[in-house]
């Protein structure tokens, strides 16, 4: 009996040091769960605004990108995003909250998901007064703020009736200037031509 007694005793150690232990008859199986799974890795809010300088002409669409990293943890925080535009007038609010704040403007207006980490904004029919540097600006629950690194608009006038007739006055230039410089030449080379021309008859009378 005192046989038995050890077989059966070195059976429950060996059953419980592996993956399951014995009670009532019934194998209880158990799962072990490292310590490093438990532990979330941590999270920092990065925003990234490309390209760092942007060119467009009077009456065309632009879209500046705006772009942060979520979370990987399933609970994500609620972030709000801030547009702000800084020129030589100082610093403008476009959008808070997710929202414009331009008094009756509808060419300003956030057009990226923000579930996807996207806050990019659109700006439509962009004039010369549109012009300046563009910053989009994070805001965590907890009152972080992380800003990009700011975006730099150039606005080109587009040519209209104006610059059309610069164009044509400066074509008509370049032609009477073409003119002028062959009627000059014409003068310049006569008295040549005449003597050359006289040569020639003198040599064949002889």
């Amino acid at each position: 009996s005192l046989l038995l007694f050890l077989l059966f005793h070195d059976t429950d150690v060996g059953v419980s040091a592996g993956s399951g232990s014995k009670e009532n008859g019934a194998l209880i199986h158990t799962t072990a769960q490292p310590s490093l799974l438990t532990t979330p890795e941590p999270w920092h809010l990065l925003v990234t605004q490309t390209p760092a300088k942007e060119k467009a002409k009077e009456g065309e669409t632009v879209l500046l990108s705006c772009h942060f990293n979520r979370p990987r943890h399933p609970s994500q925080p609620d972030l709000m995003v801030r547009w702000y535009k800084e020129d030589e007038k100082g610093q403008i609010a476009l959008l808070e909250n997710n929202v414009t704040v331009l008094p009756n403007n509808s060419r300003v207006f956030m057009s990226g998901d923000m579930s996807r980490g996207d806050a990019s904004l659109v700006i439509l029919n962009v004039t010369t007064s549109d012009h300046g540097i563009y910053f989009c600006e994070v805001t965590l629950p907890d009152g972080t703020v992380v800003t990009g690194d700011g975006t730099k608009l150039r606005i080109r006038r587009a040519l209209g009736l104006f610059g059309l007739e610069e164009s044509i006055g400066t074509i008509i230039g370049l032609v009477a200037a073409g003119v002028g410089g062959i009627m000059i030449l014409i003068i310049v080379l006569t008295p040549q031509l005449r003597r050359c021309v006289l040569c020639v008859r003198q040599g064949s009378h002889q």
